[in-house]
């Protein structure tokens, strides 16, 4: 007997071997193979213990609960009482996981009765941490701390690392609720103390991250910086995008406490980017919004504007009430430079009843405690029959009162019915008589404006083969003068560098004006009457945003088509001109990093065109000067010269297909050209 009991040790140990050495779970699989080889006692169940732990922390849960289940019902047979207490304490853990807080808190309880039993005073604090850990999780934070102080002493005596983790971890979680923030600060300290010895990287990016929010919030900004920054350096590139793009943007905010731009720049479009590539739509409004706030600092008004209006879209879709309120606040301070301050007024208005709400909520403690044992049968059947009999009392009387207004709105309505019949027979016979006049009047007006028409053409004709004459007379000669010395070798080759980018420039300009001619001359051979038709304007801006993307991306500018598709009635190839003419301009006047954005809308049945730049902006003075035949231009942000048609042959070829043409700028904020031209042929 005895040899055999040998024999079968051996060969278990035999089998735990070959087991081992293939196998990527060694101690689940030793563990299962000993299992099989033990007698049906105390120490089975112990192993199946071991067993059940490791599959725990290996996030096994399904496979965990088969050997609890059959753990338990020979720990009950046995009456071993220490090892059912521990299997319902594991049972009640993956309950806990599962967020199946019943079963969890039934478990934990029977858990606990054992333990006292058993004087075991580590299991008991194991239990009243966990149930800490749920009570904190449903809200009832007086009642989870509680349990998990209770543990603690216990833990800290053992030295049980992962438990006190837990606990502290419990602690900080409850006190950060209950607005105690120098405790929630204190256990979160000693959490990733305990977590750096335990070399849990989770629990050490869970305790930075949120200790660099408590000293965020005691104002401590370059503490928190360092929190922040120790967090990002846990977090892999892959894995850990979401929590990268959650830290990078506030890391931005608190470089902006101390106005150190440049740091915080860098922070801000990194956290943008990544949060767009991951489409985290928190993360991207949070980036947004402290965008705008640099912006600000800045004084680039209309480009925080910009980050502001994209960032407001985005609180349909996310619930995020505190960076919704800090778009409130940007909004006041926007409006009020902008002096608008009836929109000032009103984002001001919303921004404090959205403080108030946020307040309310946050004085409300969150407790989601076991209401006690309340008898509320009291005379139910007589309180639902009265207010039965009550509600078809109140009915019969609305049904009255609805009967008795339809029928006076009835004869209300035939009565100004009569009245209105009567007032249109009398004015009818007026009206034809007035018409006839008016006929006569309209057709002699049609004749001279007809006239003035003509005369306002031959004008403007003249006008614009004057401009681009002279423009192209002065880019040629240019070119021609640099070909000139090449011819001689009166120039160095240093010399010759220096001179490539004003002739590239020259040939643009030459270029650009040969290009609008050539457009324009496809329908305009004999005189410029507009020949108007309608065309998709979507497809302009698509064609002329590729003549002028090579200089966008030399000025580093960001092109933004915010376009939709629409059409007009006009002579499509003089709005192709005036279309290129504003594109040019605007990024003419555009500095690096300037945002140009190119947009249509329906107003009042017309299509308004908006191109709009966040660039160097107009004075009052010269915007006077734009639409008028003096040939006013100034020199762009590189010195650009114009192309020589001139925001006056704009103008010109604008009206003459019955549109308008206007600008809104300041100095320093940038510019808007609005073209407002008919979508269908107006009727004469």
């Amino acid at each position: 007997m005895q040899f055999m009991k040998q024999l079968i040790t051996l060969t278990a140990i035999f089998l735990l071997t070959i087991c081992s050495s293939y196998s990527q779970t060694n101690e689940q699989d030793s563990l299962t193979i000993l299992l099989a080889y033990q007698k049906q006692d105390s120490a089975k169940v112990d192993t199946s213990l071991e067993l059940i732990k490791s599959l725990y922390y290996a996030n096994n849960y399904k496979k965990a609960l088969l050997y609890i289940n059959q753990s338990e019902k020979l720990a009950s047979m046995l009456k071993y009482d220490k090892g059912t207490a521990e299997i319902k304490y594991f049972k009640a853990l993956i309950y806990t996981q599962k967020d199946d807080y019943y079963n969890a808190l039934d478990n934990y309880s029977k858990s606990a009765h054992l333990f006292k039993q058993l004087n075991d005073s580590l299991g008991i604090a194991k239990v009243n941490n966990s149930i800490g850990l749920i009570e904190i999780k449903r809200g009832n934070y007086n009642k989870g701390l509680r349990f998990s102080l209770s543990a603690l002493n216990i833990f800290e005596k053992k030295n049980l690392k992962q438990e006190l983790s837990l606990a502290y971890n419990n602690l900080s979680e409850a006190y950060f609720n209950t607005k105690q923030f120098d405790k929630a600060l204190e256990f979160n300290s000693k959490a990733l103390q305990v977590r750096e010895q335990l070399k849990d990287t989770t629990g050490i990016i869970l305790s930075t991250n949120k200790i660099a929010q408590l000293y965020s919030m005691r104002k401590e900004h370059r503490r928190a910086i360092e929190y922040y920054e120790r967090t990002l350096n846990y977090l892999d590139a892959e894995k850990d995008k979401d929590i990268r793009g959650d830290i990078l943007p506030k890391i931005g905010k608190e470089y902006l406490q101390f106005n150190d731009f440049e740091k915080a720049t860098t922070y801000l479009f990194d956290a943008l980017n990544l949060n767009r590539s991951i489409k985290n739509n928190t993360g991207i409004l949070k980036s947004l919004n402290n965008l705008a706030n640099l912006n600000l600092k800045l004084n680039k008004v209309r480009l925080a504007e910009f980050h502001l209006n994209e960032a407001y879209t985005l609180t349909t879709q996310v619930d995020n009430d505190e960076e919704l309120l800090e778009n409130y606040r940007l909004r006041v301070v926007i409006d009020s430079i902008k002096k608008d301050y009836k929109n000032a007024f009103n984002w001001q208005r919303e921004y404090h009843a959205l403080k108030a709400k946020i307040e309310k909520a946050n004085a409300i403690p969150l407790t989601f405690d076991e209401p006690s044992n309340i008898d509320t049968t009291f005379d139910n059947a007589t309180i639902s029959q009265n207010t039965t009999v009550s509600d078809n009392t109140i009915t019969k009387k609305l049904k009255l009162i609805i009967y008795g207004l339809i029928i006076v709105l009835i004869i209300l309505g035939a009565i100004l019915i009569s009245i209105l019949i009567r007032k249109k027979i009398k004015s009818t016979s007026i009206t034809q008589l007035e018409e006839t006049n008016e006929q006569f009047i309209l057709e002699k007006e049609a004749i001279l404006e007809q006239i003035k028409h003509l005369e306002d053409i031959n004008q403007v004709k003249d006008r614009l083969f004057s401009i681009v004459s002279h423009d192209l007379k002065d880019s040629i000669t240019s070119i021609k003068a640099f070909l000139d010395l090449l011819k001689e070798d009166s120039i160095s080759k240093k010399e010759f560098d220096d001179l490539i980018p004003e002739l590239s420039d020259n040939a643009d300009n030459a270029s650009a004006l040969l290009l609008n001619l050539l457009n324009w001359s496809k329908s305009q051979m004999q005189n410029l009457e507009p020949k108007p038709e309608s065309f998709n304007i979507q497809d302009v801006f698509k064609e002329k945003m590729s003549l002028i993307q090579k200089k966008v991306e030399q000025k580093r500018i960001v092109l933004l088509d915010e376009s939709i598709k629409d059409f007009v009635f006009a002579d499509r190839s003089m709005i192709e001109i005036v279309i290129q003419n504003l594109l040019a301009n605007a990024v003419k006047f555009s500095k690096i990093g300037d945002v140009i954005t190119i947009s249509n809308r329906e107003r009042n049945s017309n299509v308004l065109i908006c191109i709009e730049d966040t660039g160097i902006g107009i004075s009052k003075e010269n915007q006077k000067k734009l639409f008028e035949n003096s040939g006013f231009t100034t020199r762009g942000t590189n010195e650009e010269k114009g192309t020589g048609l001139g925001l006056s042959i704009c103008k010109d070829l604008v009206e003459l297909n019955n549109g308008t043409i206007w600008v809104e700028s300041e100095p320093n904020l940038g510019s808007k050209f609005f073209v407002e031209l008919p979508k269908i042929k107006s009727v004469s």
